[in-house]
C-alpha cells in the first residue's frame, strides 16, 4: 500500500513537469514530440528487461502467457492503442491551447476510477465516495449546461483511461512488462512520425530527451501504482496530478474564468472529500 501511494504522488509530479515541459516547445511539432517520447521511452526501459534478472523473468511470464493464449495477444492491441491515444493527446494539449480540458479531463478521472471499480469490479463505495460523485456531477452538470460543454480531450481522458486500465485488469496484464510491449507495438508508429516531421528537434533536443526519461519512469510508477492498489484507491490517489496540470496550465496562460468556479469547485471538493476519506479507510486498516 505504501509503496503504492509513493509511486502514484512521483508520477503525478513526473507528469506535470513533462506537461510544462511540452507546452514551452515551439520548434517541434506535437506528433514529433510524441514519436521521440515512445522511442526514448523504450530505448531506456528495453535494457532492464534485458539486463535485470527479476524483470526478465517477469518478461519471459507474460510472454509465456500469450504463447499459451495467442487471443491475449488482441488485448495487448487494443490496451496498447488505448494508451497510445493518451500519450499522444498529452503531448498534443498544452501545444495546441487545450492544457485547461486535458487538467480537466484528469480531475474527473478519480472519480470515473471509482464508479468504474463499483460497476465492473463490485468495489464497494462508502458514504463518502458516494457524496463525492454526486458533488463531481453537479460540476459536470454545470459545464454541460452553462459553459458549452465538455471539450473533447477531457472525454478522452476521463472516459479512456479507466477503459484502458478495466481492459488491463481483465486481461491481468498490471505489470510494467505489459506496458513495455505496449511501447513496442507503437514503436513504428513514433518512428514514422519522426521521419515524417517537418521540423526534427535541433535545439529542442534536451527538452524532447527529458520529455522521454521523465515519461519512463513516470508510466512505470504510474502503472506500478495501479497493479499495487485497488482500482478505487488507485482513483482517490490520482487527485494530485489533476491539481498541478490546473497550475501547469495557468502557467502556459490558459485563463480561468469566473464561471469556471462552479465547475471546478465541486469537483475539487469532490476530491478532497475522497482523499479525507482514502486518508481515514487507510488508518483503520492499521
Amino acid at each position: 500500500m505504501n509503496r503504492g501511494v509513493l509511486a502514484s504522488l512521483v508520477a503525478s509530479a513526473l507528469f506535470a513537469a513533462i506537461f510544462l515541459i511540452s507546452g514551452s516547445l515551439r520548434d517541434i511539432g506535437h506528433t514529433e514530440v510524441y514519436g521521440w517520447r515512445i522511442v526514448l521511452t523504450l530505448a531506456i526501459i528495453a535494457p532492464v528487461y534485458a539486463l535485470v534478472p527479476s524483470r526478465r523473468t517477469q518478461m519471459l511470464a507474460l510472454l509465456g502467457r500469450i504463447r499459451a493464449r495467442p487471443s491475449l495477444l488482441f488485448f495487448g492491441v487494443i490496451a496498447s492503442a488505448l494508451v497510445g491515444v493518451q500519450l499522444w493527446l498529452f503531448m498534443y494539449a498544452p501545444m495546441n491551447g487545450y492544457a485547461l480540458a486535458t487538467s480537466l479531463g484528469y480531475f474527473l478521472l478519480p472519480l470515473v476510477m471509482v464508479v468504474v471499480g463499483r460497476a465492473a469490479f463490485a468495489e464497494r463505495l462508502s458514504q463518502g465516495q458516494k457524496i463525492a460523485v454526486v458533488l463531481a456531477a453537479l460540476g459536470v452538470a454545470h459545464q454541460l449546461i452553462f459553459a458549452g460543454g465538455l471539450a473533447w480531450p477531457t472525454l478522452l481522458i476521463c472516459l479512456g483511461y479507466p477503459v484502458y486500465f478495466a481492459a488491463r485488469r481483465r486481461a491481468r496484464f498490471e505489470s510494467n512488462a505489459a506496458f513495455t510491449l505496449e511501447i513496442l507495438l507503437l514503436t513504428p508508429l513514433a518512428l514514422w512520425f519522426i521521419l515524417t516531421g517537418d521540423r526534427g528537434p535541433g535545439a529542442e533536443l534536451l527538452p524532447v530527451l527529458s520529455i522521454g526519461v521523465l515519461g519512463a519512469v513516470a508510466m512505470f510508477l504510474y502503472l506500478g501504482a495501479a497493479s499495487l492498489l485497488s482500482l478505487s484507491v488507485f482513483g482517490l490517489l490520482s487527485y494530485v496530478e489533476p491539481v498541478l496540470l490546473l497550475v501547469a496550465a495557468v502557467a502556459m496562460g490558459e485563463q480561468l474564468v469566473a464561471r469556471d468556479a462552479f465547475t471546478y469547485a465541486p469537483i475539487i471538493l469532490a476530491l478532497v472529500l475522497l482523499a479525507a476519506d482514502g486518508f481515514r479507510a487507510s488508518r483503520s486498516l492499521r
